[in-house]
């Protein structure tokens, strides 16, 4: 994925010695929710929109250099490690340094997400699995060989979830085996979570529960 073309170089970095008054008036102006700040144009942190509220507006940023977050990418920083940074700080808005600690722009969550989107991820015709397993006892080299062993194309996959030492991952499969491929996770104790094509094995519980039921009934 290329995302370098996506740095935005015009989005506004702060001074460190500028008034907050003029930090208020580009939150209004925008839909951010951090923005840069640099001392002696090396980054020095990012400024919450939420942290404003406490501050007073007649202040400059410097009477509050501590309140600033420090989270940023760079520009070698891979796609994955961008989402992540933007989920983890709750962000729309993530400088990018360059040489010598300088922000060059910033990515922008919307931009990003549109690029993503076009992953073939998302573009290439399949179906959605959902799966779970001890945090420890899965891996993604068997969770392709699970998908692969079925005569199918693992299109990817990522984490959606860790809590509780389970994981639970968002595979993407081009193959009409999908049945097959829920039977093969089961077999390998995975728990099934979510698959957008019919599962054999809960119909089967189902026809099974019913029968059961008119036997007692009987």
């Amino acid at each position: 994925m290329k995302i370098h073309d996506h740095i935005l170089p015009n989005i506004p970095i702060f001074k460190v010695g500028d008034s907050l008054e003029k930090v208020v008036q580009f939150f209004k102006d925008h839909t951010y929710s951090h923005v840069a700040v640099v001392e002696k144009d090396r980054f020095l942190g990012v400024l919450s929109e939420d942290d404003l509220e406490n501050f007073k507006i007649e202040d400059k940023i410097e009477d509050y250099r501590y309140n600033l977050e420090t989270f940023f990418v760079r520009r070698d920083t891979n796609w994955l490690d961008v989402l992540e940074m933007f989920s983890r700080n709750e962000a729309n808005l993530l400088p990018i340094l360059g040489a010598s600690e300088t922000v060059i722009g910033y990515y922008d969550l919307t931009d990003f997400m549109g690029v993503f989107i076009d992953t073939p991820f998302f573009t290439e015709p399949g179906g959605i699995l959902v799966v779970s397993k001890g945090i420890k006892d899965y891996s993604f080299s068997e969770i392709a060989q699970i998908v692969e062993s079925n005569n199918a194309r693992f299109i990817g996959g990522f984490i959606t979830e860790m809590q509780n030492d389970v994981v639970q991952v968002t595979i993407k499969v081009g193959t009409t085996n999908f049945n097959e491929i829920t039977q093969t996770f089961r077999r390998y104790n995975y728990n099934i979570l979510f698959g957008n094509h019919d599962d054999q094995f809960l119909e089967d519980l189902k026809q099974r529960s019913d029968y059961l039921d008119k036997y007692l009934n009987v």
